[in-house]
């Protein structure tokens, strides 16, 4: 009998799992496509009435925030997959550099960066986020060509995340081939001198202040 009096409870939470799910895969393709959008077009998309979005986001900045922290802790648990992966470092680099731009991480940095205002929270887990990459980067360090810094993960990954076509597997095909022709560029036997520094993480973060 207890079971039965909490099903109900249980299929609402589910339905409300479910449409989070369905907001949240929405909010990315309708932003990805066009970050000016209404919060309206989100709830269209995802087949939801417009209330049912508000009850779980409070704005459209709201929904924003969550994307972006979505893609940090995205970034995040690959840095930690490849922090134990014990293959040799430069397949462990490179195969960690092909995920993030499988999951197309820096598309939605590009489209979102400056359309809201991070809270202290999310600047919290993005220099975690930053602290954990840096651990990586050092421990591939004998791999990777000299003066390829932390900073530099995130601009190769934006750069790749520029391209795009309409066909979406295309998209993802030359994405790869790009990032192909980068990781050759970065090998530790490229050892001239790489022009400039690399971006520094006040760089990197002045992005994300909203924009007028």
């Amino acid at each position: 009998m207890a079971e039965i009096a909490r099903s109900p409870r249980a299929g609402r939470a589910a339905q409300a799992a479910r449409n989070d799910r369905l907001i949240l895969e929405s909010a990315r393709a309708v932003f990805l496509a066009d970050p000016g959008a209404p919060i309206t077009a989100v709830a269209e998309r995802a087949g939801v009435g417009i209330s049912a979005l508000y009850s779980r986001y409070g704005s459209k900045e709201e929904l924003l925030r969550q994307l972006s922290r979505g893609g940090l802790e995205t970034f995040l648990k690959e840095i930690e997959v490849a922090l134990n992966d014990d293959r040799d470092p430069w397949t462990v680099f490179a195969d960690f550099m092909r995920r993030l731009v499988d999951a197309d991480i820096a598309a939605l940095t590009l489209a979102l960066a400056g359309k809201f205002t991070p809270t202290e929270e999310m600047f919290a887990l993005a220099a975690h986020t930053d602290a954990e990459l840096s651990k990586l980067v050092s421990r591939v360090k004998g791999v990777l060509r000299p003066g390829f810094e932390v900073g530099d993960v995130s601009l190769v990954l934006e750069i790749t995340g520029t391209i795009k076509v309409r066909d979406r597997a295309r998209t993802e095909g030359l994405r790869r081939r790009y990032l192909a022709m980068i990781l050759d560029g970065i090998r530790a036997d490229r050892t001239e001198p790489l022009p400039g520094p690399p971006p520094s993480r006040q760089e990197i973060n002045e992005r994300w202040e909203a924009r007028s």
